[in-house]
């Protein structure tokens, strides 16, 4: 078990710097991943929110699919928040034919599901594996998880109004999933879920 263990954040769009300070918040060091050699040392990785049409596209430029891909095959613990999720998903509904994925993560994941920009919202969320109190979530133009494989567990799911019940938040194994933007709030208690994931897993 690693006492401060070195998490990597894909650092090709999206609250990079957010993410960043949220883990050195929970005792983990931090690098910047932005091509394939920059895998290579890290306990775990963070894929952050942002744009996943571009995300991709940039990977796909990079040339760092394959690389994160065989880094997800060889069970490197991962967590993706908002545009993170939709990579780490097996499946994307609505995705651009074009679009690829990460993987890893057995779910179905509908992008923008919330509607656009002008309709984020923020709510409180019971997550129980996190404790009693609260979590204060930030949904920005948020997917969700429509379906999720024998292997997912269901961490949170959003009571509010037609979309009660729908799943926003997910953990298979070492990955990670959330619809929404908890490096946003300042309250560490998923980051610090991943840690701990990530300790366990070194």
């Amino acid at each position: 078990m690693t006492a401060s263990p070195l998490i990597g954040v894909l650092a090709l769009q999206g609250d990079v710097t957010e993410h960043e300070l949220a883990l050195q918040a929970v005792g983990a060091r931090t690098a910047r991943v932005r091509a394939a050699a920059d895998l290579s040392g890290i306990a775990g990785l963070v894929i952050p929110g942002g744009e996943s049409t571009t995300m991709s596209n940039l990977a796909i430029r990079m040339e760092l699919f394959e690389p994160l891909r065989a880094a997800s095959l060889a069970g490197m613990p991962m967590y993706g928040s908002c545009a993170g999720m939709i990579m780490l998903a097996d499946q994307v509904t609505d995705a651009r034919p074009d679009q690829q994925t990460i993987g890893g993560l057995d779910v179905i994941v509908r992008r923008n599901a919330f509607g656009r920009q002008v309709d984020s919202f923020e709510i409180d969320l019971d997550i129980p594996t996190l404790g009693e109190s609260p979590f204060r979530a930030v949904f920005i133009r948020a997917p969700l998880v429509e379906s999720t494989g024998p292997g997912v567990e269901v961490l949170a799911t959003l009571q509010r109004g037609t979309a009660a019940g729908t799943i926003v938040a997910v953990r298979q194994g070492v990955r990670l999933a959330t619809s929404f933007h908890p490096e946003l709030t300042g309250d560490t208690r998923i980051h610090d879920l991943f840690v701990q994931i990530v300790r366990r897993h070194t």
